[in-house]
């Protein structure tokens, strides 16, 4: 099997829905991105969490994943549980749902004829009975990946420090520092898988210099510029577009 990823738009607000045909035994490492996900792995529905490292999944076999990737610090209210919770982690939704009611999502994805639609009406259906996620933490989302400073971010919002850092544990799943560092990468290797040279890629995403840019990489994902490059050629996190990294989730299968 060759791998495959490919992604859409959701009808909800700001998510991604993706599918990834991977073949067995290769490693594929998942770069933070501040987003948490919900997968399917074929009979199980998982629960990616906000990751602050490089996560890589031990693979148990091939096959096709599907999943719904939330934008930053809007998965919690649809989950009912702070991302800090789940930070760093992978768990099964039935730890955080109902052992009956998950079992009949389970069923009712199993037998859907496009998982990836299912996962998209199953948030839709819990947002309508839960509500939207906070609009300040949305706003602080937005800003803080447009490049503005912590600090710009709590007063351009109205909470002093402490309040922004408490509120984003509960939204992203760490403070707004950490979440400022994940989005200016993500910029970065965005403009990098562009061919842009890596100076020019840092100044613009915000870094410092080049070097800056090297140490958030290896501080974030314990890898080099390089060696992401090397990997994105080879297939590690090839995709539909090569310009277009793998989610959060989408490497999970175990």
């Amino acid at each position: 099997m060759r791998e495959r990823y490919e992604e859409r738009a959701s009808r909800f607000d700001g998510a991604t829905v993706w599918t990834l045909d991977a073949p067995a035994g290769r490693p594929r490492p998942v770069l933070p991105d501040g987003c948490m996900d919900l997968l399917w792995s074929g009979d199980r529905l998982l629960v990616a969490g906000p990751d602050t490292r490089a996560f890589e999944a031990s693979d148990v076999g091939g096959g096709r994943f599907t999943g719904i990737r939330f934008a930053p610090g809007t998965a919690p209210v649809l989950l009912g549980v702070p991302a800090h919770e789940l930070r760093d982690s992978r768990v099964d939704l039935a730890d955080l749902w109902p052992g009956a009611a998950t079992r009949r999502l389970v069923e009712r994805i199993g037998d859907a004829p496009d998982p990836a639609v299912a996962l998209e009406e199953l948030a839709l259906r819990r947002a309508a009975d839960t509500g939207p996620p906070d609009p300040l933490m949305t706003a602080v989302a937005a800003r803080l990946g447009r490049g503005r400073s912590v600090a710009a971010t709590a007063g351009s919002v109205g909470l002093g420090v402490r309040q922004l850092h408490r509120r984003s544990r509960a939204a992203f799943g760490y403070g707004p520092k950490t979440l400022a560092r994940v989005l200016r990468l993500q910029r970065a290797l965005a403009l990098v898988r562009s061919a842009t040279p890596y100076a020019e890629a840092a100044l613009a995403a915000g870094c410092a210099d080049q070097a800056h840019l090297a140490r958030e990489m290896r501080d974030l994902t314990g890898m080099t510029l390089g060696a992401y490059l090397a990997g994105t050629r080879t297939g590690y996190e090839a995709s539909a577009n090569s310009e277009t990294a793998h989610p959060s989730g989408s490497s999970t299968i175990a």
